[in-house]
């Protein structure tokens, strides 16, 4: 499996998970400004019960390691092993 297909199923997954949390949440949130910007403040309180967020919590969890996975697989994919280029140099000489 290459990174690209990897990183379409980690984010789908990933947007499933938290869909679920999100989709089924019920809670409030709430901005303040201030001046001094040290004295300003984003509150961020969600609750979901049930499936949802046991679904949506392993989905996330799945498609964080999903999304880590397809990030070390683009990372390998880039680097270029010596003895491979030697085998392409040489049968392109012949």
């Amino acid at each position: 499996m290459n990174a690209e297909r990897t990183l379409i199923v980690a984010v789908g997954v990933l947007a499933i998970g938290l869909g679920l949390i999100f989709g089924f949440c019920h809670g409030n949130a709430g901005v303040s400004a201030a001046y001094p910007p040290s004295g300003a403040s984003f509150q961020l309180s969600i609750t979901t019960t049930g499936f949802p967020a046991e679904g949506g919590f392993a989905a996330t969890v799945i498609g964080v390691v999903l999304l880590l996975a397809a990030f070390l697989q683009a990372i390998v994919e880039q680097v270029r092993w010596p003895h491979q280029d030697s085998k392409h140099q040489g049968s392109a000489a012949t």
